[in-house]
C-alpha cells in the first residue's frame, strides 16, 4: 500500500452556522478541499456538533444542550452521509451526543466512503462530561477496531488517549492508524493530549491522527476558549525521520479566525516493515506479567536529628 492520506480539520467553532444546512455545506466546503488534496479521510475534532449551538433556542438550559445537540446531530448526518461516496473521501464527522437507554454517550461517527457508518463512544469522560447541572452524559463500554481503506484503524476520543490501560489493549491489534478527535480548553488539556498521542504512535508502532476544535460557540455555556492544533506522529524511528513527527500545526486559541487545516501521509509501507522486525529497538505487544511490584519498607535515618 502506498501512503495513507488524510486530512486534520482543527474547527474553529465561531464560524456559528445559522442552520443545520449551513453547517453541513461548510464542511461539504471541506470534503471537496480534501479531496483535490488527495486524501481518502477527513478527520473533524471531538464536539465539533457544538458549532450547533449558535442556532439553539434563547433561553435553552445548560442541562437541556446536550438533547439539542443530539438532535442537531441527527439531522447533520442525514445531510452528510450522501457526501463520502460523493466525494470519495470518508469523513470523521467529530463527536456529537448520541442516546443510548439511560442518557447519552458522547459518540464520534465515521462516514466511510463505501457506505458504512462507524460509532465509536467515548469511554472515560471529563468531570464536566458527568456534571448532572450540564452536560451529563455516560461512558461508554466498547472499543471497536475496524477496517479503513485496507488500514486497521481505531478512534479514541480525547481523554480516551491519555489512558495507558486501552493502549495495553491495542498492543495485541497491531492497529495501523488511531483516530483521535479531541476538545481542549486549555494550552494544558492540548499538551495532555497530543503528548500521549504521541506516546501511543511509539507504543503501538502505529500512525495517531489528533485534531481539535478552536475558538468558541457564540452563546456557549461550556467551552469560552478552546486551544488546539492538528498533528499526525509516527513512531520515533530513523526511516522516518527521527522525531517521530510527520506534522504539527501548533496550538491556536482561533480568536482570530484561525482554523488548522493540514493534509498528511501515513507511511503504511514503511510502518509495516519496522513492525515485522526493522525497528531499533520496538519490543511488539510487550505485557509486564512477568513483572512483580516489590514495595520498600521506608527506611528512617534520625541521624539529621541528632
Amino acid at each position: 500500500m502506498s501512503d495513507y492520506i488524510l486530512a486534520l480539520w482543527a474547527l474553529n467553532l465561531g464560524f456559528a452556522p445559522a442552520s443545520v444546512k449551513e453547517f453541513a455545506n461548510h464542511i461539504e466546503h471541506r470534503l471537496r478541499e480534501s479531496q483535490k488534496a488527495g486524501a481518502s479521510l477527513l478527520v473533524l475534532p471531538e464536539y465539533a456538533i457544538e458549532a450547533s449551538l449558535a442556532f439553539k433556542p434563547v433561553g435553552l438550559q445548560p442541562d437541556r444542550e446536550i438533547a439539542f445537540m443530539a438532535g442537531a446531530g441527527m439531522e447533520l448526518l442525514e445531510e452528510l452521509r450522501p457526501l463520502p461516496k460523493k466525494y470519495g473521501v470518508s469523513l470523521l464527522a467529530g463527536t456529537m451526543p448520541w442516546a443510548v437507554e439511560d442518557g447519552f454517550e458522547n459518540t464520534a461517527v465515521l462516514l466511510t466512503a463505501d457506505g458504512r457508518e462507524i460509532r465509536q463512544p467515548k469511554l472515560c469522560l471529563t468531570p464536566g462530561e458527568k456534571d448532572p447541572d450540564s452536560w451529563q452524559l455516560q461512558g461508554g463500554s466498547n472499543l471497536q477496531i475496524f477496517d479503513l481503506d485496507g488500514l486497521t484503524a481505531v478512534i479514541l476520543v480525547c481523554l480516551d488517549v491519555e489512558m495507558p490501560a486501552l493502549s495495553c489493549l491495542l498492543a495485541r491489534e497491531q492497529v495501523d492508524l488511531i483516530l483521535v478527535p479531541s476538545m481542549t480548553e486549555k494550552l494544558s488539556g492540548y499538551h495532555r493530549v497530543f503528548g500521549c498521542a504521541k506516546a501511543r504512535a511509539v507504543e503501538l508502532m502505529a500512525s495517531v491522527a489528533v485534531c481539535g476544535t478552536v475558538g468558541a460557540t457564540p452563546g456557549t455555556t461550556q467551552m469560552e476558549t478552546n486551544v488546539s492544533g492538528a498533528a499526525l506522529y509516527l513512531p520515533c524511528e530513523e526511516e522516518l525521520g527521527y522525531s517521530g513527527v510527520a506534522i504539527d500545526h501548533p496550538p491556536t486559541d482561533g480568536t482570530g479566525g484561525e482554523e488548522p487545516f493540514v493534509i498528511a501521509a501515513v507511511p503504511v509501507n514503511t510502518i509495516h516493515a519496522l513492525r515485522d522486525g526493522g525497528a531499533e529497538v520496538w519490543p511488539g505487544a510487550w505485557t509486564p506479567q512477568h513483572v512483580e511490584i516489590k514495595r520498600r519498607a521506608r527506611e528512617v535515618s534520625l541521624g539529621k536529628f541528632r
